[in-house]
């Protein structure tokens, strides 16, 4: 069965009529794919018999799974609100209450001398075994045996002597709800779902069928089969995703292609970069050249290039970019830089005007909010090629941009992009070079695995001079002592910034925010001092002219949201304080921290944090305290919070896992990626899928399908 088949509507399936429909569909579960794929969260296994005794003298609460006898019932407290307790007894004697609260109706349904199945979390409370939460189910009486064997409660039970599914809850729907839509699911549709990775793949892998492993993710035989449900199930999605990838990569590389050339082809290869280097001021690192070397080697490749190019906080990538961008127009093409925020976008056009514009290179900057009438100047000359290169937001990818020979495309601070919209601006020319940039350092095993696609460079080292910034840790309610050292530094001549998690008050939260400090900070605190407020719902303009305001000097303190996160550089900004810093990422405070340092006086970073600390948070803003290094923190963020959670990947929603996860299930990734290298590199173009099987997979897996991060 296709997948397109498993659309089919909920009601499709037995039982499931408009009102169990309309449930369904509030948690989002409107087909028969959708109920099939809301997995359990876990699981009650109620085939492993836990008897009375394993609560005994035990205060913490402990799960019982077993057989009791009704001994008696008992009423306490007084008058309408007296409470039932039914006194049970298991097979080796041990007694325990069932303390209904709410529920003296069941002095009915636990009837003295019954026999009873009992599930429930038990304590010792009061000189008892007791138990306020229970499900409980009478045993028939035409079973014989007074405690019938484990391995037969099956026979007459539907939620006993098995392993019972627990899943996610809305209002409104219950574990009943689910549990019986999924049984007619799998009963009616699941047995025909066709594999979608090859026989040998999933033999060599040791991987369930997917019908088996639907069905045993669900109602599972044994806690042995949910494992091997749950490893099937993940490495399919992770086998999808690297196939993906591995085949948008061959996709890429044979779209198109340029004619390869000897440098001697290249007569002006250089010229423009041997004019800029000396104006610069400063001689590249020895990284920054190692890099540039690769750059402009793929730009002179026959292959579009396709590359990742990793840079700490004030490494000097993009320098690095505008070289390249030199690259590609002395080549006869045309550069877009596209950046996340305009206020970036801005930056990276003004220091592209001042450094390229003496060159000759014609640079235009196209926003959200570029008047009509510019824009459509701007647009026709860059249709036509009078604009060498263009800096610019989302705006870049709109379909009313045209290029005459686009060449080089450059994504700044890329994980801040959907892959749909980076795809979008590929999308203007397919054979062009693909150049994207991050400072949030990813550890190279994981670069290399999770951007599957792209070549992978790196600026590790920074340039000559840089004072490495100073970092202290203050609890809340200890800001009085940051206070005075940054007046200190004020006194100097020197800036700084203060970060919030928030950019308002909310009720919900008790965080300080932004718009609240900035008037403490203005009208109070530092009331003799000019302070000024920053974060994204201003006006564009707005934003620019306090950023320059605050590079020009004239501001001393700028209250902020992480909007200042990228790109903002001011070089007499000597003091960065962040407020609950537990609330940001690591790779977040490397950043923000990273916005001081930047000039020849020394610079520090206050990171205040909540007293009520977790040991992970612990560990995390030790690490920020003890280390600079990006890259190193970066590993040390792996190994405390896993992949998944890394650069902020998980948060931006460019994961769209159902069952798999970076943060446990970075080993069957390299297993997936392993098994996708193996199929793709065997028949690259896939052109010998003649069964169904590889089909499917072809269908299930696009090359530009909308993966994580795609490239």
């Amino acid at each position: 069965m296709y997948q397109g088949e498993l659309r089919q509507p909920i009601t499709r399936l037995n039982g499931i009529g408009p009102k169990t429909s309309a449930v369904l569909s509030a948690a989002g579960i409107l087909t028969i794919n959708d109920i099939l794929k809301h997995y359990p969260r876990t699981y009650e296994n109620r085939l492993r018999q836990v008897p009375l005794s394993a609560a005994a003298e035990r205060t913490e609460a402990v799960i019982i799974n077993t057989q009791a006898v009704v001994l008696s019932h008992e009423l306490f407290g007084w008058g309408p609100k007296q409470t039932l307790k039914v006194i049970v007894r298991d097979e080796a004697g041990l007694t325990a209450s069932l303390v209904c609260f709410g529920r003296n109706f069941l002095a009915e349904k636990l009837k003295i001398d019954s026999r009873i199945l009992l599930y429930g979390s038990f304590q010792s409370r009061y000189n008892e075994i007791q138990s306020s939460s229970f499900e409980f189910e009478p045993i028939p009486d035409i079973v014989k045996e007074a405690f019938p064997a484990p391995e037969a409660v099956s026979g007459f039970s539907k939620n006993f002597g098995r392993i019972l599914p627990v899943y996610a809850l809305v209002s409104g729907l219950n574990q009943n709800i689910l549990r019986k839509a999924c049984t007619h699911a799998i009963q009616e549709w699941a047995q025909n779902i066709e594999n979608e990775i090859p026989e040998t793949l999933r033999t060599e892998n040791g991987l369930l069928s997917k019908p088996d492993a639907v069905r045993e993710i669900h109602f599972p035989e044994s806690e042995e089969m949910i494992e091997k449900a749950l490893l099937s199930l993940k490495f399919e999605e992770l086998f999808h995703f690297q196939f993906s990838a591995l085949r948008r990569a061959y996709s890429r590389k044979n779209a198109a292609s340029r004619l390869k050339a000897s440098p001697s082809d290249h007569p002006q290869a250089g010229i423009l970069e041997a004019k800029l280097l000396p104006k610069i001021g400063f001689q590249l690192t020895a990284a920054q050249q190692k890099v540039l070397g690769e750059i402009k080697y793929d730009i002179l490749a026959e292959k579009p290039m396709s590359r990742l190019l990793q840079g700490d906080v004030g490494s000097g990538k993009t320098l690095v970019a505008f070289i390249a961008a030199l690259s590609a127009i002395e080549e006869g093409g045309q550069a877009a830089f596209m950046a996340p925020t305009e206020l970036l976008a801005r930056q990276h056009a003004e220091n592209a005007h001042k450094l390229l514009s003496p060159l000759g290179i014609k640079i235009a900057l196209l926003t959200g909010s570029v008047k009509i009438d510019k824009r459509q100047l701007l647009l026709r000359a860059l249709a036509a090629g009078d604009i060498d290169l263009i800096i610019g937001t989302h705006s870049l990818f709109s379909e009313t941009v045209v290029f005459r020979n686009l060449s080089l495309i450059i994504v700044d601070e890329q994980q801040k992009f959907g892959v749909l919209q980076r795809l979008a601006l590929s999308g203007k020319n397919s054979s062009a070079d693909i150049l994207l940039m991050t400072a949030t350092p990813i550890p190279r095993t994981l670069a290399l695995t999770v951007f599957g696609d792209m070549e992978v460079s790196v600026i590790d080292e920074l340039p000559p001079g840089r004072i490495p910034v100073e970092t202290h840790l203050a609890a809340i309610g200890n800001e009085k002592k940051v206070y005075e050292f940054i007046r200190r530094e004020l006194q100097k001549g020197r800036q700084a910034y203060f970060i919030y998690p928030l950019i308002s008050r909310s009720d919900k939260s008790s965080l300080k925010d932004a718009e609240s400090m900035f008037k403490q900070l203005k009208d109070g605190i530092f009331s003799d001092y000019r302070v000024s407020l920053i974060h994204s719902r201003l006006d564009e303009n707005l934003k620019k002219q306090i950023m320059d305001d605050f590079r020009d000097g004239k501001i001393d303190i700028l209250a902020a949201t992480s909007v200042v996160e990228v790109g903002v550089d001011v070089p007499n900004a000597s003091c960065m304080v962040i407020e609950h810093a537990e609330r940001f990422g690591l790779s977040a405070l490397h950043q923000l921290r990273g916005r001081v340092g930047r000039g020849t006086h020394s610079s520090y970073a206050f990171l205040i944090y909540s007293p009520e600390l977790t040991e992970a948070g612990t560990a995390r803003l030790r690490i920020m305290k003890e280390s600079t290094d990006g890259f190193l923190i970066a590993e040390q963020d792996l190994k405390i919070r896993g992949p998944g959670n890394m650069s902020g990947l998980e948060q931006s929603g460019f994961i769209p896992f159902t069952i798999a996860d970076l943060n446990t299930d970075f080993d069957i990734l390299k297993d997936a990626r392993r098994a996708a290298e193996g199929l793709v590199a065997d028949d690259p173009g896939l052109l010998k899928a003649e069964n169904s099987c590889l089909r499917r997979l072809l269908e299930a897996c696009p090359p530009f399908s909308d993966d994580i991060f795609g490239g």
